[in-house]
């Protein structure tokens, strides 16, 4: 079998005595859809924040294609192709989406902001997201919870990401925008990238995710095949009854 894209191995992170991660040995595949369930608290957010460098890991290792790397600031984690959709999509309100998309990696000509090409990338990076079309001058406070969640979508991947992280994706999203999105993240995975997704929407996991991970505790629990896993498998992991 192929190395994996990204591999885990006895993750830890800690917080004064706090145990929010411990011991989690992971893979995730270039053209797969990875899914992290649990309850509140279980770790799954902060296993993400470890990954891409907003809440660095204090115990064990991460492997980039085999390769022991080190992830202690988001830029590492952007230099090495993982990019990250927070549930709360970390965009700038009063900015617009070519604002925002290039936020911190401005496009230069000359000292100046090269500003027609931003706004030609932007519109480039919009439309992957399954032709998704805003007023790209129009400030994000103003769009749609789609339309936010399509922006921080273009950003990441424009950068050439190899590996989507996303924390709960669907939470603001109505059930149109849900389904486009559900579709989004299917197109990326057959385009071959890897995406690894925290979510509270179990119901939809069968028919997206390739495989699922059950956290409880801050470790994770369980692992599964995605298609044609039943939801109360999931629910019995997560809240510790199948020890019973």
């Amino acid at each position: 079998m192929s190395v994996p894209l990204l591999e885990l191995r006895g993750l830890g992170k800690h917080f004064g005595g706090v145990e929010a991660v411990a011991e989690v040995d992971l893979q995730l595949r270039a053209g797969e859809i990875h899914a992290l369930v649990g309850a509140n608290g279980a770790g799954k957010s902060t296993l993400l924040r470890c990954l891409s460098g907003a809440a660095p890991a204090d115990e064990g290792e991460i492997r980039l294609e085999g390769e022991p790397v080190r992830i202690r600031h988001p830029r590492d984690a952007q230099r090495l192709g993982l990019e990250t959709v927070y549930q709360d999509l970390a965009l700038a309100d009063h900015l617009d989406a070519v604002a925002n998309l290039f936020l911190g990696r401005e496009r230069t000509r000359l000292g100046l902001l090269d500003e027609p090409r931003m706004e030609r990338e932007t519109e480039a990076a919009l439309a992957r997201i399954r032709g998704e079309r805003i007023a790209l001058r129009r400030p994000v406070r103003e769009l749609s919870g789609g339309q936010r969640q399509a922006v921080a979508m273009a950003r990441a991947l424009h950068f050439r990401a190899r590996v989507l992280l996303l924390d709960e994706p669907t939470a603001a999203l109505g059930p149109g925008e849900r389904r486009n999105l559900l579709g989004v993240l299917r197109d990326l995975r057959d385009q071959g990238m890897a995406l690894l997704l925290v979510s509270h929407d179990l119901a939809s996991l069968p028919g997206l995710a390739d495989r699922v991970s059950v956290m409880r505790g801050g470790r994770r629990v369980a692992s599964h095949a995605g298609p044609g896993l039943e939801t109360e498998v999931l629910l019995a992991q997560m809240l510790g009854v199948d020890d019973a």
